[in-house]
């Protein structure tokens, strides 16, 4: 399954160093059990987007996710790739960038020429051949078609994938220029929050926070004396503070690093698919940890 995790700081800026490859998990003799990309999106003092990604062919070249990035952001989002389509290349790596957002996926959406169609000349932004590259630009031209407003077209966006297409699962981290938003549904993958106080539950502790299947471990000394909100796919510590986003529930930290949460997608996919659904890529691809 792959690894979703986003932060952000909010007015403060903040180093955090990434690491996106840790020791495999109890998986890593199994088949799949190696990721087939890692990337880390950031933006600088500008607010322009940086990513750092590379696509890793299964059970080699793994030291570039192993390397430590160092970096400062308000805003970050990694991302680790067991890819469900699309060829082992950078630009079918998340996270992606369009228009100056960046953003990464969990999931998986069938029905892709439909989705083509629905692009229209929105579909010149797609590089690779990833379902979540595809909705990328749907989100982009539905905030184009809400007068900028990057909440309701990832939730039009969404919403009209629900409706028309075959979907499995459609977990989202988006970075934006007006903070960081998330998006779970359904309920087949997990999504977590964690508004995490300065200095964490004892007051004074920096942050580190790690995966326990071995993917995605992020430090940052900075967060001993500033707060910040976390979104990963598995709680990371033992912070009593985090939740399981409800299903279809969308979130947005704003760039004052104030929460909002509301359920945009209240009703269940119109053709939700199950592993069983799944060719045997993808099912690998989506099927839960151990």
């Amino acid at each position: 399954m792959c690894r979703l995790f986003g932060m952000a700081t909010g007015p403060q800026r903040a180093r955090a160093t990434f690491w996106l490859l840790e020791a495999p998990d109890s998986l890593a003799q199994q088949s799949r059990a190696e990721p087939d990309g890692t990337g880390l999106g950031w933006f600088d003092e500008q607010g322009s987007p940086c990513v750092d990604k590379a696509a890793i062919a299964a059970y080699r070249d793994e030291q570039f996710g192993r390397d430590a990035r160092e970096v400062v952001s308000d805003r970050f989002v990694a991302h680790v790739r067991f890819a469900s389509r699309g060829k082992l290349r950078l630009e079918n790596t998340h996270p992606f960038e369009q228009r100056g957002r960046l953003l990464a996926h969990n999931g998986d959406v069938q029905g892709l020429d439909r989705l083509d169609e629905q692009l229209g000349d929105y579909r010149a932004l797609v590089k690779g051949e990833t379902d979540s590259e595809r909705f990328f630009a749907l989100v982009t031209k539905e905030i184009d078609e809400h007068h900028g407003n990057v909440g309701e077209g990832l939730a039009a966006a969404a919403g009209w994938v629900a409706r028309e297409l075959p979907l499995f699962a459609l977990n989202v981290i988006l970075a934006a220029e007006s903070g960081l938003w998330a998006l779970r549904y359904p309920d087949t993958h997990d999504l977590f929050m964690l508004e995490r106080d300065a200095g964490g539950p004892s007051g004074d502790r920096h942050l580190d926070h790690a995966s326990r299947a071995g993917r995605i471990r992020v430090r940052s000394g900075d967060l001993s004396a500033a707060p910040g909100v976390v979104l990963a796919t598995e709680r990371m510590d033992e912070d009593t503070g985090w939740r399981n986003l409800a299903p279809g529930e969308l979130v947005h930290v704003d760039a004052e690093l104030r929460v909002h949460a509301r359920v945009a997608l209240p009703d269940p996919p119109a053709h939700r698919l199950t592993l069983a659904d799944l060719d045997a890529r993808a099912a690998a691809s989506q099927a839960p940890a151990g």
